[in-house]
């Protein structure tokens, strides 16, 4: 019994270290009327890095309406777009300053019942110390070229361990 609520205990928290962002909906517009059930509609959400402190970056999205869209089992299309923007003091941790996050998820979001996800992954770009987001939408057996990219141009001192970039 002691091993199993340690076992259900690693899992949670296991789970909560490898959760991308939350994001928080900033608003909505919608594109389609529809008869039955929601209109078709473009989100936008706002999200921070989970690991960049003064990191936020602005998803827009598809999200498809109609009965299907309404009980939630409507695939929304592949369409998205992100603007990224420092919004206070970044921290670049050591594990992004050197590459060894390149490619980390920091935002994923459901686009279908069970196998579409949008997403938005980080890189950073040492060379001209810029932090990359692209998001893009995947699924199991067939993803989407669709694709969007945002950066943020960090000033040249950010390069090291614990260094801080003031406001641009």
């Amino acid at each position: 019994m002691r091993n199993w609520r340690a076992i259900t205990v690693g899992c949670v928290l296991s789970l909560m270290v490898v959760v991308p962002a939350m994001a928080e909906e900033i608003g909505q517009v919608s594109t389609t009327f529809k008869f039955l059930g929601a209109n078709d509609k473009i989100v936008i959400e706002a999200f921070d890095d989970p690991d960049i402190s003064g990191a936020t970056c602005y998803v827009s999205r598809a999200k498809t309406g109609g009965v299907k869209g309404a009980i939630g089992v409507a695939e929304d299309t592949s369409d998205a777009s992100i603007s990224c923007r420092q919004t206070g003091p970044i921290t670049l941790p050591e594990s992004v300053a050197s590459g060894k996050d390149d490619g980390k998820e920091v935002f994923k979001k459901s686009a279908s019942l069970l196998f579409k996800k949008v997403q938005v992954v980080r890189f950073f770009d040492k060379k001209r110390s810029t932090l990359v987001y692209l998001t893009y939408s995947d699924r199991i057996i067939e993803g989407s070229p669709k694709n969007s990219l945002s950066t943020i141009v960090l000033p040249q001192a950010i390069q090291g361990k614990g260094a801080t970039a003031l406001g641009n």
